[in-house]
């Protein structure tokens, strides 16, 4: 009988955040397969557990991948945990769980920290709708492709981007989207240092054009204001008009209601339904 891969998310900062499901799964698992050892020993050394563990990264998946699909299929059970957060999410991790599925092995995930849900919680904007966008490609053709196709983005965006690269991103966000859209900087989440920077991506640009960022980013960007509806023709806006203003609505409250619904100006719509009159 094939074991089980468990995805056990680690802290994104603060160690505090490990819940005894977490360790527990840690402890209970044959083997780890870890981002980076060097990083992961120091986790299990503040859990006081040994475990012996196998890399596996981005690059390594290729070898790793099947290595590991191996020794589940053979009944041991394995911890996948990632540097910081939760495995599979912006990670090659996801990799190994495709490879799992489709192989019928058990994919256990244990809920804990992402920087994802952390920013945008914390964020202030919508978060009913929202696009994970991760890391922008670093080809700048690719680059400029996926920011384009973002213009017109209405859900609440959420990047990851790294220190040496936030400037550049933050100036090129503000070309595509706007000066004047909101933008929610999120900088060292749960560390001591955490800070969020709440401002127009104008401004977040301008600011870290003379500053050097450091820790690790998450920004939440707003997305764009919806396209008006498609104006309703003549015939249709004034009988929408005299619809409300059977429900009491006077002339000019019910040309506003009905110009906002149907894509028509205040002032055309009143203008119109006076001509008719």
């Amino acid at each position: 009988m094939s074991g089980t891969l468990y995805l056990v998310p680690t802290p994104i900062g603060n160690l505090g955040d490990i819940s005894k499901r977490m360790a527990d799964t840690l402890a209970l698992a044959d083997f780890i397969a870890a981002e980076d050892t060097r990083v992961t020993v120091k986790l299990l050394n503040h859990l006081g557990l040994k475990k012996p563990m196998t890399p596996y990264h981005r690059h390594n998946l290729d070898t790793a991948g099947p290595a590991i699909l191996a020794r589940l299929q053979a009944g041991e059970s394995c911890a996948l945990v990632t540097d910081a957060g939760t495995p599979a999410i912006s990670d090659p991790g996801e990799d190994l769980v495709a490879l799992c599925a489709g192989a019928g092995v058990t994919v256990c995930a244990i809920p804990g920290p992402c920087a994802l849900s952390t920013a945008l919680s914390v964020s202030g904007l919508p978060t009913a709708r929202f696009t994970f966008e991760g890391f922008l490609p670093q080809n700048k053709k690719n680059r400029r492709a996926r920011l384009d196709a973002l213009r017109g983005e209405e859900r609440t965006m959420v990047f990851y981007e790294a220190p040496h690269k936030l400037a550049d991103t933050l100036a090129e966000l503000t070309d595509t989207l706007g000066a004047d859209r909101r933008g929610v900087l999120c900088r060292e989440l749960t560390k001591l240092h955490e800070e969020i920077l709440r401002a127009p991506l104008g401004e977040l640009a301008e600011l870290f054009r003379s500053r050097e960022p450091r820790g690790e980013f998450v920004l939440v960007v707003e997305g764009a204001a919806p396209l008006p509806e498609e104006q309703a023709g003549e015939e249709d806006a004034l009988a929408r008009v005299e619809q409300l203003r059977a429900q009491g609505l006077s002339l000019k409250q019910a040309c506003a209601q009905a110009a906002g619904e149907l894509g028509w100006g205040r002032r055309d719509l009143y203008q119109l339904a006076l001509g008719k009159r």
